[in-house]
């Protein structure tokens, strides 16, 4: 049996799997080995595993054999492994040193890397994995969604244009059940 993979934030007595003997008489069902975490318990008659604790990530995958034993004789029985897998909840959003940079840029020049944004994530494995991307302002900018350089696209010039942009950048997780985000504005000013 592999169920569905359970939340680390699981609570005690969550639903993991049935298990089910097919025999002519009743049979009784244990955890006969391989939690020895007492992470589970099971109904001896229905065979339903659910959650006995609050489950912790590191421990995980548990494989535990549940054994089916025949009602009305003991020595008559048959084991079955159930593998258990916990999934790492998207505890953290992305957050960047600081919520606000400012950046000059010299006019003239032709398209160039302004600043590379760095944000942090605590989570681990996927949820911990950012890219990054431009929220608003970013008309005459790009971002590099791996590494989190900021670019200027055009040359700007300080007579005829602003001479300040903002730019708010955001780092996305790849985060289950949900994305998170962190963000961050950039204040451009041209200079002269």
């Amino acid at each position: 049996y592999q169920p569905a993979p359970l939340s680390e934030k699981a609570p005690p007595d969550t639903f993991v799997v049935q298990i089910s003997a097919l025999y002519e008489v009743p049979v009784i069902y244990s955890i006969a080995s391989g939690d020895e975490k007492e992470y589970f318990i099971i109904s001896s008659s229905s065979g339903i595993v659910r959650t006995r604790k609050n489950l912790n990530l590191e421990d995980f995958p548990v494989i535990f054999n549940v054994r089916a034993t025949d009602s009305s004789n003991a020595t008559i029985f048959n084991e079955v492994a159930v593998r258990v897998e916990v999934i790492d909840e998207n505890d953290f959003p992305p957050v960047f040193p600081s919520p606000l940079l400012e950046e000059s840029l010299e006019e003239n020049l032709a398209a160039t890397q302004i600043v590379q944004l760095k944000a942090q994530d605590n989570d681990t494995g996927r949820n911990g994995i950012l890219t990054y991307g431009i929220l608003s302002g970013g008309q005459k900018f790009r971002i590099d969604e791996a590494t989190g350089i900021l670019y200027s696209t055009v040359s700007f010039d300080y007579e005829e244009e602003p001479t300040e942009y903002q730019v708010v950048v955001y780092a996305e997780d790849d985060g289950i059940p949900e994305k998170k985000r962190g963000y961050c504005t950039v204040v451009i000013k041209i200079i002269d």
